[in-house]
């Protein structure tokens, strides 16, 4: 009997609560499986989604599907297939109407950098402009996807993660060096259709040394992936709470004693940036239920929201906020042994 196994690369983020699972016989005789990988992002001018089919091996010729997945003829479908979007908007109550279709086209990226399960430089995907809109307070969409290959229409269901009122709220955060219990809160209002959030904030700041060049250097916090269970609540504003020594204890890491023919500078204005990235269920449920279940190279995924094939089909969007640093923490910067100045 022939076993199937495919590769799926999946980055970010994403989505909660379970929708329905659909199950293909893997174990039957060979036949191309169609693997799916999609996230729309109404906010972007371009959808990208990939769409591949599955690879093939016995027991007694057996398939590396890691080297595999690096020849384009093997995982690539020939030539171009039919596959659309069609946008539903809402009437009222749970009924949907169509409101406009979205035609697929195939492009090649050819700047895929080379680590990653598929093959690379020259990568295709099918990509979609313009067509898919956000909901907004008068309008809520869904989308779905269909792809005929042959006799067969494979396709997946989901609506746009974003909305209006979604929007990080802080002007400023604060930091101290000193050691202390006290902490700061990163805010926002929840985005519609978001089952899950990952949270991360960045400082970038200059390093000039004696004799040579400008370094920019940036440093990253990733609070994790959390569900609005996970977090603060006040009137309807959600928060995600951090240790007000956080920034400089990531900054004692970084440098440590290097403090010789070096200086240091920092914008008040523009050096902290917040990104909360927002993620639908169904792409929480794919990260969450199949990470466990055999790595780059499974067998069986135990969830897939595709119907006739396997994969993904779900939506994530990115804000990020640039924030002021506070007074004292512009101050507890200056006065540290680390040569940091404001940018003029």
């Amino acid at each position: 009997m022939k076993k199937i196994h495919f590769i799926l690369s999946v980055t970010l983020l994403a989505g909660v609560l379970a929708s329905c699972s659909t199950k293909v016989d893997l174990y039957a005789d060979y036949k191309d499986i169609p693997v799916i990988y999609g996230l729309l992002d109404a906010t972007q001018d371009t959808n990208f989604i990939k769409i591949i089919r599955a690879f093939s091996g016995s027991n007694e010729t057996p398939v590396d599907a890691t080297q595999v997945a690096l020849i384009p003829d093997s995982n690539n479908y020939p030539g171009k297939l039919d596959a659309k979007i069609y946008r539903y908007k809402h009437v009222y109550g749970n009924e949907y109407q169509m409101d406009g279709v979205v035609e697929l086209d195939t492009m090649t990226i050819h700047d895929k950098e080379s680590d990653g399960a598929f093959y690379y430089p020259n990568q295709k995907v099918y990509y979609a402009t313009n067509g898919i809109l956000p909901n907004t307070s008068s309008n809520t969409y869904r989308y779905r996807l269909e792809v005929v290959r042959g006799n067969d229409t494979i396709s997946g269901e989901t609506g746009v993660v974003g909305g209006d009122n979604f929007k990080i709220t802080n002007s400023q955060v604060s930091f101290v060096a000193e050691e202390t219990d006290k902490t700061g809160k990163i805010t926002f209002f929840p985005a519609d259709n978001a089952a899950v959030y990952d949270l991360e904030f960045r400082f970038t700041y200059k390093e000039i040394r004696q004799g040579g060049g400008v370094t920019e250097k940036t440093l990253h916090h990733s609070f994790g992936m959390k569900t609005l269970d996970d977090m603060g609540n006040e009137n309807g504003v959600y928060f995600v709470t951090y240790s007000q020594n956080l920034l400089f204890n990531m900054l004692r890491n970084a440098i440590g004693g290097d403090t010789l023919h070096v200086s240091r500078t920092f914008d008040a204005e523009q050096s902290f940036v917040i990104s909360l990235a927002a993620a639908g269920d169904d792409l929480y449920n794919y990260i969450q239920i199949n990470q466990g279940a055999g790595g780059l190279s499974q067998n069986v995924p135990d969830y897939t929201n595709i119907n006739g094939g396997f994969g993904v089909f779900s939506s994530r969007i990115n804000k990020e906020k640039t924030a002021k640093l506070s007074a004292r923490t512009q101050t507890d910067l200056i006065g540290m042994p680390w040569g940091f100045s404001p940018e003029q």
